[in-house]
């Protein structure tokens, strides 16, 4: 997990851009035309399960709760544990889709270094794990930042952190992600805003010198993993809402 260790030891540290401010958070509302949506409206207060998605958890938990006049999905997990809704059978045309999300995470992790997490995920046919929403904490700039990333494939285990995208916690932020089969390219805005930082594609990501290629997607995973043991906080809430996965970008 040391991605552009180096580059920070030497100092060579990319521009700072403050964060855009939060939209109010609000229903988004689900539609015949998406690949797949939940926005939590339906169902029931307290274990989350549903029929149009299953659920993978270890020293996690689920569960629909009531927040600001909506429900939204309360996700928590205790120290490296996980928790994610899961889309299977998920099918794109081409490969290649767009994804939206509502999110408040209470903390980040702090400790320990390079404390690396992953809020969505798509897995398939193929070795690489994507992971379009994920990032890491960088002791060298005592700051936990967004990433593309992947694993399992030829590229390795890495995760395409930048300065210019840090992690916010205690607000929420709506997060999109574009996965173009065309070039293997990931695209990510954050409250509306594109974030050209964070793109990577086939010849250009965080991994090893070779070709980064995706899966045939079958399912994507939405919620929260962290990959160390003994992490500061010991804990993660992380309040979900306004899932859609679509062949064309959503918004905000």
């Amino acid at each position: 997990m040391m991605t552009r260790l180096a580059a920070a030891a030497a100092g060579v540290l990319l521009l700072f851009a403050a964060p855009a401010a939060a939209p109010a958070h609000s229903r988004g509302g689900c539609s015949d035309r998406l690949l797949f949506c939940e926005d939590f409206e339906r169902m029931p207060l307290g274990g989350a399960a549903s029929l149009k998605w299953g659920i993978d958890t270890k020293h996690g938990t689920l569960t629909v709760e009531r927040h600001r006049g909506d429900r939204v999905l309360h996700v928590h997990t205790e120290g490296n544990g996980r928790a994610f809704l899961k889309v299977d059978d998920f099918a794109a045309p081409g490969n290649s889709f767009f994804g939206r999300l509502r999110l408040r995470v209470a903390a980040f992790p702090t400790a320990p270094d390079w404390a690396h997490y992953t809020l969505v995920e798509a897995t398939g046919q193929g070795p690489e794990i994507v992971r379009p929403l994920g990032g890491q904490y960088v002791p060298t700039l005592d700051r936990a930042l967004w990433g593309v990333g992947a694993d399992g494939g030829p590229t390795g285990d890495w995760t395409n952190w930048r300065e210019s995208a840090p992690s916010v916690a205690g607000r929420w932020q709506c997060v999109e992600w574009r996965a173009d089969a065309a070039d293997n390219r990931i695209d990510i805005w954050i409250d509306g805003r594109p974030q050209p930082d964070l793109t990577v594609t086939t010849k250009d990501h965080g991994g090893n010198p070779v070709d980064f290629v995706f899966p045939r997607f079958d399912t994507v995973k939405i919620g929260w993993q962290l990959y160390q043991g003994d992490p500061t906080p010991p804990a993660y809430d992380i309040l979900m809402d306004d899932i859609a996965l679509s062949t064309t970008r959503v918004g905000c």
